[in-house]
């Protein structure tokens, strides 16, 4: 195939698959809101199952589900009819897929979930009279006109379909749990946004031995020395009662050099900047990063609010957690 050809046959690809998730918008009515309430009023899990291609997309579902607030699990239906039916509980509600409508692996559990008596709601390529439209209390249409696959086989605008339905379920769900930026965040304390909306600025500050800390009377060598050997690029600096007087960093030591070659006969306290910004130990670090970026600072001192130090933040390891994205 020539160049031209394989960019137009991706762009046909895009075009089936998005028409037929435009085709699925006027689809979204009275008994997607009746599916979008019974999962919500479930006091059980959502239990969701398909095999091949649908497998795939029901476990795509699980996930969002579960990341955004309504509890769910992948069944599989070969594993079910051998010991996994026992995960199925009466007050849960299952979430079938199929293309078909009469997929065999499902078609065997369907009187199972009849004993059980949980309530079932099918999403379905296929909108005739089926096996699971039969058994299922509620039936959203996934039908689409064609696959993108040429030979209108592969499963590929269906499944497609499928998954942007699940994706407006579980968002859908969302809206109605007023699922917050917070419980997200709860749930992905190792993504960006976790960090963002839960890490605070004590449990990433230098402390202890690894702060830089000297006493304004000392002579600016020694504020130096302390400036390189715990590499944060800055030394806070504190009076006789250890309350914080001032910072000094490598830029104030540069300006320095451009004044004045000779610093023999300086302390700390000639050099310092008075007044540095500090920010409380509790207060989130990407609240840090604003301030650090707002004045353009490095570091940023942590203090309390008697001002006695308590540690440093410097901005690369900020950057390095994620938290600039």
């Amino acid at each position: 195939m020539r160049s031209e050809e394989i960019i137009q046959f991706g762009r046909d690809v895009i075009r089936i698959e998005a028409e037929a998730v435009a085709a699925l918008h006027d689809r979204i009515g009275e008994e997607f809101a009746r599916a979008v309430e019974m999962l919500f009023r479930s006091r059980g899990r959502v239990i969701v199952a398909g095999t091949g291609k649908s497998g795939l997309i029901a476990r795509k579902i699980v996930a969002t589900m579960n990341s955004t607030g309504t509890p769910a699990i992948y069944l599989h239906p070969s594993d079910a009819i051998h010991g996994d039916l026992g995960m199925v509980r009466s007050e849960d509600v299952v979430l079938l897929i199929s293309k078909s409508g009469v997929t065999e692996e499902l078609k065997l559990i369907l009187p199972i979930f009849a004993r059980i008596g949980v309530k079932i709601i099918s999403i379905l390529g296929n909108d005739g009279p089926s096996s699971l439209s039969d058994h299922s209390d509620i039936v959203l249409d996934a039908g689409v006109r064609e696959e993108a696959c040429p030979h209108n086989l592969a499963p590929t605008a269906s499944t497609t379909v499928a998954l942007a339905l699940g994706d407006a379920l579980a968002v859908a769900l969302l809206n109605m749990r007023e699922f917050g930026p917070e419980d997200f965040a709860l749930f992905h304390p190792g993504g960006s946004l976790g960090k963002r909306l839960l890490l605070r600025v004590n449990e990433i500050m230098a402390t202890g031995d690894s702060m830089p800390v000297v006493h304004q009377a000392v002579a600016l060598k020694d504020a130096i020395l302390e400036i390189t050997s715990k590499r944060l690029g800055a030394t806070c600096v504190v009076d006789d009662d250890g309350l914080l007087v001032g910072i000094i960093t490598d830029g104030d030591l540069r300006r320095l050099l451009e004044r004045d070659t000779d610093m023999t006969h300086l302390l700390a306290v000639d050099v310092m900047s008075t007044q540095p910004k500090t920010i409380l130990p509790t207060t989130l670090a990407s609240v840090a990063l604003t301030l650090m970026e707002r004045h353009k600072i490095m570091q940023l001192m942590v203090a309390d609010r008697d001002s006695r130090p308590l540690g440093i933040v410097h901005m690369h390891d900020l950057v390095q957690l994620g938290l600039g994205q």
